[in-house]
């Protein structure tokens, strides 16, 4: 199997030097920008199979580059962040991160991140998919990571169809939001869980008639998300 490969985005070389010298040793390919427009140009021009993108860059700053880079791509994101503000961490959500760390970082936390993030790029037999019932108005498609309704494909990203394919292998079942990052992010979280909450809205703008009145994805207040059953 050919390695991945891993962009690091990152102003302070020290630091970028660090982690080239981390994920190499975990046997990944890697390449280095440091400054946001270098850094979207190599996202866009070599497809790595993951981002580390700070958000503090020259040129451009890791959301504007974020913001790029979902235009064309739905590679994993995870965001490197020094910044504490609740404001900005959401932001990076929102936009469509996957993940994000707050320096300073431990390497086995990170490299746990990364691990979790880059199951998502495996395809074929290396993906683990459950099998999925398909009704209604939507049609999963395990063999080309497509869901389709009412005969058209949907523009999901990995994370949103590993979250709809979990969902729906146990409809009518409640997963509370602790259960549904480690099972679908796959790994324990000791961070913030409204990556949760943004990823189901963002999944919901796209399966649902009415996102504010959901028919598939449900709430059950004060439990979880569960996939509707009828």
């Amino acid at each position: 199997m050919d390695k991945k490969k891993i962009l690091v985005v990152e102003d302070e070389k020290a630091i970028a030097d660090i982690l080239v010298f981390n994920l190499q040793r975990e046997g990944y390919d890697t390449l280095v920008a440091y400054d946001g427009a270098d850094g979207l140009h190599a996202a866009l021009e070599q497809a790595p199979d993951l981002v580390l993108l700070d958000v503090m860059l020259p040129s451009m700053d890791g959301f504007e580059v974020l913001r790029h880079i979902r235009e064309k791509q739905d590679t994993p994101i995870i965001m490197l962040t020094a910044r504490e503000e609740e404001t900005d961490k959401v932001l990076g959500l929102e936009l469509g991160a996957d993940d994000y760390i707050t320096k300073p970082f431990s390497m086995r936390e990170l490299m746990a991140r990364v691990k979790a993030n880059m199951r998502r790029t495996l395809s074929g037999e290396e993906r683990e998919k459950p099998a999925m019932p398909s009704g209604g108005g939507l049609r999963i498609s395990r063999e080309n990571g497509m869901v389709y309704k009412n005969g058209r494909a949907l523009e999901l990203s990995a994370r949103e169809f590993d979250i709809l394919c979990f969902l729906s292998a146990s409809p009518g079942r409640v997963f509370s939001r602790e259960e549904l990052m480690e099972q679908v992010w796959g790994y324990d979280y000791y961070g913030d869980l409204r990556a949760v909450d943004v990823a189901i809205r963002r999944l919901r703008e796209k399966v649902e008639d009415q996102p504010a009145s959901p028919h598939y994805i449900m709430t059950k207040r004060g439990m979880g998300y569960y996939f509707n059953e009828k």
